[in-house]
């Protein structure tokens, strides 16, 4: 029998789980050594028993377990501390899970108004009352894993790639280091860098970078930084190009979002790229609505709803 692997998918798009089809063939190769035993994205398995017939969850034993997705509701709690006590190695895959990803911006309104605006403002149906049948409590926020458990491998990303994943799942399997980079994505940039650059304020995302033509080469290109765009690559964790390294946004000529999460997993994207903004000679004024540099990492009390409204709720 190989080494046990089990998944569980919490607060997240799936993206995640597509990483682990995405490995493509080389699935097979993992599944020559490494036993996956729990899996929704491509194996049946039932938190109740495969007829339903326990009266507890219950996740399947396993040696390395794989939670892609933050905590929002009770469900989610309750299936992370299972996992937890399942599985001897616990990787929070992706950055919902490492940091609170996209579902974290729901940190800056209470439970109270995302309710309100999902059944009351924005609904069409005739009715005053929340849906609580069968439907788990919202947690007052949405949570990285390890804010809930204890985490032993952080692997951002959203979705982290495929390499990343197939790279972790094998040096696992082999009882090898894992090898995760504490590099920056302006670590792994190819452009050009020249110091600062002369624009003062932030240009608007959808406008194109400055190159000569389609097929000129990255490593040609001037920073996007310095050309004024919001590259958040001096504050984000590298890893998104896999193994073939250059950053994928980058490949595409438009800035990094940041989804990877910070460089330091403490760290507070946030106050790191005003500081990056501020040393290239932007004016920090210019950046409409600042919290959103935490749009993928609003996680660990970072974003949080104004104090008025907590008072309130």
């Amino acid at each position: 029998m190989g080494v046990r692997v089990s998944s569980e998918w919490l607060n997240s798009c799936s993206g995640c789980e597509i990483s682990i089809v995405d490995m493509g063939e080389r699935l097979l190769d993992v599944l020559q050594v490494a036993d996956i035993v729990h899996l929704p994205a491509l194996v049946d398995s039932k938190y109740f028993g495969q007829l339903g017939d326990q009266k507890h969850l219950s996740l399947p034993e396993a040696d390395v377990g794989l939670i892609s997705g933050g905590i929002r509701n009770e469900e989610h709690l309750e299936v992370a501390h299972e996992m937890r006590r399942k599985c001897k190695i616990i990787i929070a895959l992706g950055t919902c899970a490492t940091h609170g990803g996209i579902p974290a911006l729901a940190n800056s309104y209470t439970p109270g108004q995302i309710m309100e605006r999902a059944f009351t403002t924005e609904t069409t149906d005739k009715t005053d009352a929340y849906p609580s049948d069968g439907v788990p409590r919202m947690l007052e926020t949405c949570c990285a894993v390890d804010e809930k458990i204890k985490v032993d491998i952080y692997l951002p990303g959203c979705p982290p790639h495929p390499d990343q994943v197939f790279n972790a799942l094998v040096a696992l399997v082999q009882g090898k280091p894992l090898s995760v980079s504490n590099k920056s994505v302006c670590d792994t940039c190819p452009t050009v860098r020249k110091g600062k650059g002369e624009l003062k304020q932030v240009r608007r995302f959808l406008q194109a970078p400055q190159y000569q033509a389609a097929d000129e080469p990255l490593n040609q290109m001037r920073c996007l930084l310095e050309q004024g765009l919001l590259c958040m690559g001096p504050v984000t964790h590298a890893g998104c190009g896999g193994d073939a390294v250059t950053p994928r946004c980058i490949s595409a000529r438009v800035p990094c979002r940041g989804c990877s999460g910070p460089v330091r997993h403490e760290g507070n994207q946030l106050l790191d790229m005003l500081n990056a903004l501020a040393s290239n000679g932007i004016d920090i004024k210019s950046i409409p609505n600042r919290p959103l540099l935490l749009r993928f990492s609003g996680a660990h009390s970072l974003l949080k709803p104004p104090i008025h409204e907590r008072r309130s709720s």
